[in-house]
């Protein structure tokens, strides 16, 4: 009993479960199992999975992942994931793309690998500035920095890292944030090349303001990726359980500057790049407060 409550403690801290080791419960199935894995890599058979047999196995998931994936279905259709920790969860999302899969891609540096389950605060909102969620991810790998998710034109979510790895997207906030990039590259002088690529035209931002500053017009996110972006937030939540929340003004209203408790790391929520940088203005065109509304609406 005694190793039986060890291995509930340990799953507990560092995230891993008995399906990990192909039991279902926290028994003396589960025991037999972990000590025929540590045998199998020349560990001290004893059946508690302590940090070294985490490790093991947390390095033998990750490069077997993709065989994990579950095969659910909901309404006939195959229900989409999100990876954190080297689990699945689910996303009620058509067009997910996770490392492995066809069209693929992960980031092969530019970030940190943590193998010790991370707990992130916040979610980063960013924009692209690039035409692309492609163009988005070569231009990061060239400046050596990474990104969890990508939104593309057409709301296809790209998944490059584990959640559980730190993407270097927001400086001295990555270790507690996960983050996306929602493509869109700003200036209204790219709607042509949108048009041509068959997506149409964008809508317009007017009126905006970052800091306190009025903006010049800009492009907007299609309602696309707008969908996809509210379905990847919803996942993360329930994931991560980030709280459905965002930084306010003192309107009540969806505030377009620095937050204090969020640039202090102190924050719980759904966040955009300029609410913990003076030096950013995305995403000056997302009302976070309507759109965690409108999520907690359809999930009450």
């Amino acid at each position: 009993m005694d190793k039986i409550f060890y291995n509930q403690a340990s799953a507990a801290k560092l995230g891993w479960s008995p399906e990990w080791f192909g039991a279902y419960d926290f028994d003396e199935s589960l025991l037999k199992k972990i000590r025929n894995f540590q045998r199998m890599h020349r560990l001290t058979a004893d059946g508690m999975c302590g940090p070294t047999t985490y490790r093991r196995i947390w390095t033998d998931r990750a490069s077997k992942l993709e065989h994990y994936e579950p095969v659910e279905r909901k309404g006939g259709q195959k229900t989409n994931h999100i990876i954190y920790n080297n689990d699945y969860y689910p996303i009620e999302w058509d067009k997910v793309v996770l490392p492995f899969n066809a069209g693929g891609k992960k980031m092969g540096s530019g970030y940190k690998k943590v193998t010790k389950l991370r707990k992130p605060k916040m979610f980063v909102c960013h924009w692209d500035a690039a035409l692309s969620a492609d163009s988005c991810y070569r231009i990061l790998r060239k400046r050596g920095l990474s990104i969890h998710f990508t939104i593309d034109n057409d709301g296809t979510i790209f998944q490059y890292l584990d959640m559980n790895h730190i993407a270097y997207h927001c400086g001295k906030h990555n270790s507690t944030t996960v983050g996306v990039e929602i493509s869109n590259a700003f200036y209204p002088k790219y709607q042509s090349w949108y048009q041509r690529h068959g997506f149409g035209k964008r809508p317009m931002v007017e009126g905006a303001h970052a800091h306190g500053n009025s903006m010049k017009p800009f492009t907007d996110f299609y309602p696309a990726q707008v969908g996809a972006l509210k379905a990847l937030m919803s996942a993360v939540n329930k994931c991560l359980n980030i709280p459905l929340e965002c930084p306010l003004d003192e309107n009540g209203e969806t505030s377009y500057k620095v937050d204090e408790m969020a640039y202090k790391n102190k924050f719980r929520g759904y966040i955009s790049h300029l609410n913990i940088s003076k030096n950013k203005i995305d995403c000056a065109n997302l009302d976070l407060k309507r759109l965690l509304g409108e999520i907690k609406d359809e999930t009450d």
